[in-house]
């Protein structure tokens, strides 16, 4: 009698721990967002002064006054709403500027999306003007299909459209509406 108990207790302690193990899921990214919601960031960042450095030398430095942070979201971004301004630093320690009103930066694809008023002005004084631009980080890629104006050292050149790698050594304007020759 002894016996058969135990072993209905031992039966009913093991369906009691199978159905639990069967009954538990991964719920940790749900806890994660209890008391907050999906269209609201889960972070915001004030007066940013961020610095990406190699090798013991700052490359990159970005400024920002505030920073939203959508990484709770199927698809995650960061985003920009009162502007931003990069200076990107050379392997000779020449820095070039990109400014823009509003950005975002779109985590799963490296996409950064820049807009409005966004000006690159390059450590050789060339300066690409456009109200939207791309940057794929990963192509390391510039464009746009929106107007641009684009001054080299002899050129100011307007078009609809601009695709360059990010070192400007193969800096196109698309569909060039003018050109206009500049003295020196």
């Amino acid at each position: 009698m002894k016996k058969r108990r135990v072993y209905n207790i031992l039966n009913i302690v093991t369906v009691i721990t199978v159905t639990m193990f069967f009954s538990c899921n991964d719920s940790f990214k749900q806890v994660q967002k209890i008391g907050i919601s999906e269209n609201e960031p889960i972070g915001v960042d004030y007066n940013i002064n961020l610095k990406y450095t190699d090798s013991g030398r700052v490359k990159a430095n970005l400024l920002s006054a505030k920073r939203l942070d959508y990484s709770n979201r199927d698809f995650p971004f960061m985003e920009f709403v009162d502007g931003v301004t990069l200076y990107v630093f050379d392997d000779e320690n020449k820095k070039s500027t990109v400014v823009a009103d509003y950005g975002i930066v779109y985590s799963n694809t490296d996409l950064i999306d820049l807009q409005d008023n966004v000006v690159i002005t390059t450590h050789d004084g060339r300066v690409l003007k456009t109200d939207q631009l791309f940057y794929d980080q990963k192509k390391e890629w510039l464009y746009t299909n929106k107007p641009v104006e684009f001054k080299t050292e002899q050129d100011l050149i307007k078009g609809n459209g601009f695709d360059s790698n990010s070192k400007f050594t193969n800096a196109e304007v698309l569909e060039v509406t003018g050109i206009i020759t500049l003295e020196e």
